[in-house]
């Protein structure tokens, strides 16, 4: 799968913008704060519908204009598409396909499929449980664009049991028979709840097994010697490894779910705040036998969230077509022996885009295609 064209309106920086791009290696250079990372942004945007940057889209609308429009052209294995996405803050985002409008912008997921590493990806080590289950979660979609919509059906429930949790509270004005309406309510929320939780954990407990044997891999590959990177899944549902757990399909653990569930009500009525469920699990990392976050280093943390990327990208080609490799700025981090060997791995990617202050930062052997990013232009070099 590659990009052939991508054109911006009112997009970040760009005004305007049209480019065309091929298979291999394209490079965008120029100095910091020119618009580079914007152009990753806006294609990561098109295949996940959200950035790598902010939580809304605000931010993604050039200041003055009202929207925002990312159009791009993708090959792949079934043949040319067009996808578009119009971001209208405050309002409904719009998605065609083909220019023909799409019913939901979430029937466009599939259509072109990312990796992204930048380093905002730090926070896969070094950040909050909350990063890694975003991660864990993207990947799901990207693998199976169903599951947009089961992440959506949770966390909807999520809310509205919240809010319910909130409402019957200890510190609550509800009392006596009012209180004991509201907590028998509970049952239903608690179904709903376990159903489309049962499902996501389904698909979480799988994509951590088949994605463990490539971020082991991918780390030793990116230090060039055994690093003993690993991951494990941790659920109050499924227990302290989150895998192999009896009843680990979606009806045995509905039923764990549900059962779990009713063990903290209590505890839940007088928190107000939901207690079980795929919004409070943790994916584990460590290096070497030790935690990563708070003993890895500065070093091992960088290569464990590279690591993490070309593992999903490995997962994603599996038996399919390449997805679109983009690396940001990620050179300049690395030692030149480490960029040697990510630039090996990833030099027979059918389309890799690099983004790089200082082209001389890049190793010769992902010489290509180079644009110059200046003031909200990109222009092809030479």
């Amino acid at each position: 799968m590659h990009l052939t064209r991508l054109a911006l309106t009112d997009f970040r920086s760009y005004a305007e913008l049209s480019i065309e791009l091929g298979r291999g290696v394209t490079t965008f250079s120029g100095p910091n704060g020119e618009g580079k990372t914007n152009l990753m942004e806006a294609i990561g945007y098109l295949a996940t519908l959200g950035s790598h940057r902010v939580a809304t889209d605000a931010p993604l609308v050039r200041r003055g204009a009202e929207r925002a429009v990312v159009r791009a052209a993708v090959t792949g294995a079934r043949g040319s598409a067009l996808v578009e996405i119009e971001l209208n803050p405050g309002r409904a985002n719009r998605a065609r396909l083909n220019r023909t409008p799409l019913p939901r912008p979430r029937d466009m997921l599939g259509t072109l499929r990312t990796v992204l590493f930048a380093p905002e990806d730090l926070a896969l080590v070094k950040g909050d449980p909350a990063e890694r289950r975003r991660f864990l979660d993207d990947l799901l979609v990207a693998t199976a664009p169903r599951y947009a919509g089961i992440r959506a059906d949770y966390e909807r429930v999520l809310r509205q049991r919240t809010v319910l949790l909130k409402s019957a509270g200890a510190k609550s004005h509800l009392r006596g028979a009012a209180r004991e309406s509201v907590t028998a309510t509970l049952d239903a929320w608690d179904a709903q709840l376990a159903r489309s939780g049962a499902q996501l954990l389904a698909g979480r407990i799988r994509l951590v097994a088949a994605l463990r044997p490539h971020l082991a891999a991918a780390y030793d590959a990116i230090l060039g010697r055994p690093g003993a990177a690993a991951m494990c899944y941790r659920s109050a549902v499924t227990g302290p490894a989150g895998e192999a757990a009896p009843g680990d399909e979606v009806p045995g653990l509905e039923a764990a779910m549900l059962k779990a569930l009713a063990g903290v009500r209590d505890s839940e009525l007088d928190r107000g705040v939901c207690l079980v469920g795929p919004h409070r699990d943790e994916l584990e990392l460590s290096v070497g036998g030790l935690p990563a976050r708070g003993y890895a280093s500065h070093g091992e943390s960088w290569s464990l969230a590279l690591a993490f990327r070309l593992a999903s990208f490995e997962l994603l080609r599996q038996g399919r077509e390449d997805p679109v490799l983009m690396l940001d700025d990620v050179f300049a981090e690395l030692d030149a022996g480490r960029r040697d060997r990510l630039a090996a791995m990833v030099a027979g990617a059918e389309q890799v885009l690099i983004t790089a202050a200082v082209p001389a930062d890049v190793p010769g052997v992902l010489r290509g295609a180079r644009f110059d990013v200046t003031s909200g232009g990109v222009v092809r070099a030479g």
